[in-house]
């Protein structure tokens, strides 16, 4: 991975804001754009004036680097009311998210940064390096009441930086010192380096892991989740962390009408076959800039049936190309919505995936650690 990092970005800095780049395919990355977030007060374009054929050559093969942010966040608990979410807190490591899948619904915060919710959003990453050290005060406030927490609510918290960084380990010793319950989503095989620490939570009841697989194809998966880990990765994540006594999840998330659709049982099998105990499902979602993001890169990928996946995307919908309505944002609505509803629910139901298996978290046992502070003498 060739990184730059950035160690001058505090939480009330952004990098400077850059012209969009012309549209490329670049391998390892996922976006094929740059657009403009829809905050920024400026728009660049780019065109052919006559003169610059050599400079839009030079642009569309540079590759872009990923550079880290170091960010010196103020809180790190996020709180949601959503019936569509099992948990109500979550804290994410990073800002941003390297596995750069097009259809990744956190693409649109890079906004709030003025930086675009394409490329940028793949490349300039912000690692909140406080995060351990604010959660630890967080949990340990007077009056708070443990209710599980989420890792992996917005961009996933095992992305190829946490290698280095370590910061969702720091979490994890945290809540594990002070047995709070948490649940973590990823789509990458790293959490498995972990493991040392989740099997004993998962011995108290504690932690839950839902692993993201949304099809098998290696192919798919290099245009589609180009730095996430390869589908069989995943599944061997599966099965070791199953081994380790862990409650495992796969989420086949999310399903795109012929793109991925097809997977959808082989996936909920190959799950079995691991060890999963628990499957779930979402159907894509396309807020905000998101919207031109994957359309570009379906048209530019799969130009034959680019229209096909978004009419039927609109027919789940109510013929728009997003809705954010609780109940039907996660899950769609009309016939090939429920088509897709059935086929999950069959299949789960004759492999034996119950979220009935998942064991319930147990909140009883959270001990906040006391943290000595040092003190001004008064004398």
């Amino acid at each position: 991975m060739n990184t730059v990092h950035n160690h001058s970005m505090r939480h009330d800095q952004s990098p400077p804001i850059a012209p969009p780049q012309p549209k490329s395919v670049t391998r390892g990355r996922g976006a094929t754009l740059n657009i403009a977030g829809r905050f920024e007060s400026r728009k660049s374009e780019w065109f052919d004036d006559g003169w610059g054929e050599d400079e839009l050559n030079e642009q569309l093969n540079k590759k872009p680097k990923t550079v880290i942010h170091i960010e010196t966040a103020k809180s790190i608990i996020s709180r949601n009311n959503s019936p569509d979410i099992r948990f109500d807190q979550s804290v994410n490591p990073y800002r941003g998210c390297e596995h750069g899948c097009i259809y990744c619904y956190a693409r649109p915060s890079h906004s709030y940064l003025n930086l675009s919710p394409g490329i940028d959003f793949e490349t300039q990453l912000f690692a909140k390096t406080n995060a351990a050290e604010l959660l630890q005060r967080e949990i340990n406030k007077r009056g708070y009441v443990p209710s599980a927490i989420n890792l992996g609510a917005n961009t996933d918290p095992y992305q190829p930086i946490e290698r280095t960084h370590r910061i969702t380990r720091g979490l994890i010793e945290v809540l594990a010192a002070a047995n709070h319950p948490l649940t973590i989503v990823t789509k990458n095989a790293l959490i498995c380096r972990d493991v040392d620490l989740l099997a004993p939570l998962a011995e108290k009841k504690l932690v839950q892991v839902y692993i993201s697989i949304s099809q098998l194809d290696n192919e798919l998966t290099r245009i589609l989740e180009p730095r996430a880990s390869a589908p069989a990765n995943r599944m061997r994540a599966v099965q070791t962390l199953s081994d380790a006594g862990i409650p495992t999840c796969v989420l086949v998330a999310p399903i795109i009408p012929f793109i991925n659709d097809e997977y959808l049982e082989r996936v909920l099998e190959a799950a079995k076959a691991h060890g999963a105990v628990a499957a779930s499902y979402t159907i894509i979602r396309l807020p905000f800039e998101l919207k031109e993001l994957f359309k570009d890169w379906l048209h530019t990928h799969f130009p034959d049936r680019a229209e096909h996946v978004m009419n039927r995307i609109r027919d789940m919908k109510h013929g728009k190309e997003n809705v954010s309505a609780f109940g039907e944002r996660m899950r769609g609505s009309g016939i090939y919505a429920d088509l897709i509803r059935q086929r999950f629910r069959k299949n789960c139901a004759r492999l034996g995936l119950s979220a009935s298996n998942i064991p319930a978290l147990d909140h009883t046992q959270f001990s906040p650690v006391s943290v000595s502070t040092p003190q001004i003498s008064l004398f």
